[in-house]
């Protein structure tokens, strides 16, 4: 039922396997450095607190990684594929580093020159993308109620023991215990895993000093070989979760919707034109379900599927979300995997199967020309039903890279089309939209948080979607130098210093549309 309870633990192996899925990794390779990390803890006897520590930083050090996938892929290109090849080089080598960027755009003559300039320009250029990574990751960890522990940990995703990383040049002992141990496991697992278990033990004896903490990597020599080898025989999940730190936190309630709305908005933020997306949709498909008279059971496993419907985007590059222009069927093929990951990963979490049948689904159409399994909608799939048309209708009203939003009336007339012609379901057509009020407007602007006024509250809405000072200006008809000097207001008020936290901000606090 939609009502059991949601186990943290899982919860947060579920938002693992997002992130190495933004990554371009197999599903639980998080789970196996995890695994390392705890093998390391035994080794260096550390106690119940430093264990616990360790466990979510290894599952939750990417958790910011959405917030800045837009200026990433701007830069690079396809960041999944960028991401996935920093795994394995050794990110405190500044040489190796530069190396490697370089030549994943070698054959991009139009990127090309611009990253070679970027790099002209050295550290500087790279510190705000990897400082919102940071940010934005603690701000998720924070509603997540992480320890301080775990969030001071989460700070140093990029720092290296040399001081080589990235914000701030943190430096040796200054980066906490349990951040040192995963940047060693999580690189350990992914070289023996791409290349070989002995040439992971090679690597960690090579890095001592520089991209590790010497005294890690001597207590990692002495049996890292024999639980790199260990890993083949468990299996991932079952044994990550039962590194659990006890009791388990049990979410219910409210609880849980706090939770999922965490996750959905670590999926929004991961493209300008996806910000609030889930939130939007869950509250017009449940508004939607409660107008069909559905029970309270199924309108909150609605809602709650609606909240992770799009997690499976994680796995498609943002130069395809981002593409201003037709997408090929290459790209179309992998924007149609989406759903079917969101599926395989929500699939996991106990009690939740509900949830997890209406995410799954929310591609599919009443005339079976959906995706990913192309299945016609039975008279009891009415909640997924809801679900495909706010998806619709909240993608319609919403601007796109290849085109701009329609306006209500608009996208309502699009989906009163569909449904006579049977591709949406006519029982949730007509619901959805009498839900979506179209003579009401979706944001109360007299009065908003933040001590925000309303221009303000036009500037952030803006800016969250990616619109620069120069845009923003010409949309509203004022100044750049106004424009700026409300973002900088902005900034200042709601305690951000990134576009991407004031993204998030804009969309836990209902700015964004």
């Amino acid at each position: 039922m939609a009502h059991a309870l949601l186990r943290m633990g899982e919860l947060v192996a579920t938002l693992a396997l997002a992130q190495d899925s933004a990554f371009g990794q197999p599903l639980e390779s998080q789970f196996r450095s995890c695994i390392l990390g705890d093998r390391l803890c035994d080794q260096l006897g550390l106690d119940s607190d430093e264990h616990a520590t360790v466990f979510w930083v290894a599952l939750l050090r990417y958790v910011g990684c959405t917030g800045h996938a837009h200026e990433v892929s701007a830069l690079f290109g396809d960041e999944i594929g960028l991401r996935a090849r920093t795994l394995v080089h050794d990110a405190a080598d500044p040489h190796e580093v530069v190396a490697d960027l370089l030549d994943f755009v070698a054959a991009d003559a139009v990127r090309l020159p611009v990253v070679q300039h970027v790099m002209q320009l050295g550290r500087d250029a790279f510190v705000p993308n990897f400082a919102a990574g940071c940010e934005i990751g603690d701000a998720l960890a924070a509603r997540l109620d992480m320890s301080p522990a775990v969030r001071e940990a989460l700070r140093c995703t990029f720092e290296r023991w040399n001081g080589q990383g990235f914000p701030n040049g943190t430096a040796g002992r200054a980066i906490p215990l349990a951040m040192r141990i995963v940047h060693l496991t999580h690189d350990m697992e992914a070289i023996a895993r791409l290349r070989s278990p002995t040439a992971a033990m090679m690597a960690v004896t090579d890095r001592s000093d520089r991209t590790y903490d010497p005294t890690l990597v001597d207590a990692f020599v002495q049996h890292g070989l024999a639980w790199l080898h260990e890993l083949e025989s468990l299996d991932p999940w079952t044994t990550v979760l039962s590194l659990e730190p006890q009791p388990s936190r049990m979410l219910s309630g409210a609880d849980i919707d706090e939770a999922l709305t965490v996750v959905a908005d670590f999926v929004d933020m991961k493209s300008l034109f996806m910000a609030g997306h889930s939130r939007r949709c869950a509250d017009l498909a449940a508004a939607a379900g409660a107008m069909l008279e559905l029970d309270a059971a199924a309108v909150t496993a609605l809602r709650r599927a609606a909240l992770v419907h799009d997690l499976g985007t994680t796995a498609v590059p943002n130069s395809i979300w981002d593409k201003p222009g037709l997408l090929t069927e290459a790209e179309l093929d992998r924007v149609r995997l989406h759903p079917m990951l969101t599926e395989q990963m929500l699939r996991r979490l106990s009690g939740q199967a509900p949830v997890t049948a209406i995410a799954g689904a929310h591609h599919e159409r009443a005339d079976g020309s959906g995706y990913h399994r192309g299945r016609r909608s039975e008279p009891g799939d009415l909640a997924s039903s809801v679900l495909a048309t706010c998806d619709v209708y909240v993608g319609l009203t919403t601007d796109r890279a290849d085109r701009a939003a329609l306006s209500d009336a608009a996208a309502a007339e699009h989906i009163r089309r569909l449904a006579a012609d049977g591709v949406l379901d006519a029982r949730a057509t007509d619901a959805v939209l009498i839900a979506a009020g179209h003579a009401v407007s979706r944001r109360a602007k007299a009065k908003l948080p933040g001590g925000l006024t309303a221009r303000e509250g036009e500037v952030l809405a803006l800016a969250a979607h990616g619109q620069t000072v120069k845009t923003i200006a010409e949309r509203l008809y004022i100044s750049a130098k106004t424009a700026d000097h409300h973002l900088q207001h902005i900034y200042t008020k709601i305690g951000v210093s990134s576009r991407g936290a004031a993204a998030l901000w804009a969309m836990q606090h209902g700015i964004i549309d």
